[in-house]
């Protein structure tokens, strides 16, 4: 007889989600030299580490500060890029040559245990205000802010995608699952000329 398991719940798919983004993100730093997580490679300054760090941000912001449940307390003060703190509106996106690698990626750690005793603590119908936003729509759900972050996890996790695969080539959807249609790099240089040709063809019309 075939066992039964129960569906999952609203809040754990979100969870589950979120969680598949969140080790996706980190996978694009394996292997890595300290040059290449942090190296700029589009104008507006895109790099893998920032992208964690400022995913940090989020969570601890969100899941935390918006819930009355904060990270940082006067015996944990912030760091200096924190919204709270921070002079420089882009600290959040890059690491400086202090902040060593494993002290961003364990606060990202860090902060997906404290979101999850808010996740545990509270329904999704919970309400909870977000501080930095206006007054007159700061009143928002946990359901509400757990879409938001997802969608901003899978966004940035998207931009490593693409980080990633201009510094060394790598790519693919998770650890375990790439998700790609095939591992030839002829097959994609041949695909990737099809479609340089597909462009210009059509930009001739």
């Amino acid at each position: 007889m075939t066992q039964s398991h129960p569906a999952p719940t609203g809040k754990a798919d979100l969870v589950r989600y979120l969680q598949e983004s969140r080790e996706a993100l980190l996978w694009k730093l394996d292997g890595l030299s300290e040059y290449e997580v942090r190296r700029p490679l589009t104008p507006t300054g895109t790099n893998l580490l920032g992208l964690v760090k400022h995913l940090s941000g989020v969570e601890l912001g969100y899941f935390g500060d918006t819930f009355g449940r904060p990270y940082f307390t006067e015996e944990k003060p912030p760091p200096s890029w924190w919204w709270t703190e921070a002079e420089d509106p882009h600290a959040d996106m890059y690491a400086t040559p202090e902040e060593p690698r494993e002290e961003i990626t364990g606060l990202y750690r860090r902060a997906w245990e404290h979101a999850q005793a808010t996740f545990d603590a509270l329904p999704l119908d919970a309400v909870g205000r977000v501080p930095w936003w206006p007054e007159e729509r700061s009143a928002v759900t946990l359901h509400h802010i757990m879409v938001r972050v997802n969608a901003d996890t899978q966004r940035h996790a998207g931009h490593a995608d693409i980080l990633r695969e201009l510094i060394d080539g790598a790519a693919g959807l998770i650890p375990g699952k790439d998700a790609l249609a095939t591992d030839d790099a002829e097959n994609w240089a041949r695909h990737r000329e099809r479609v340089e040709q597909a462009a210009r063809e059509a930009d001739a019309r």
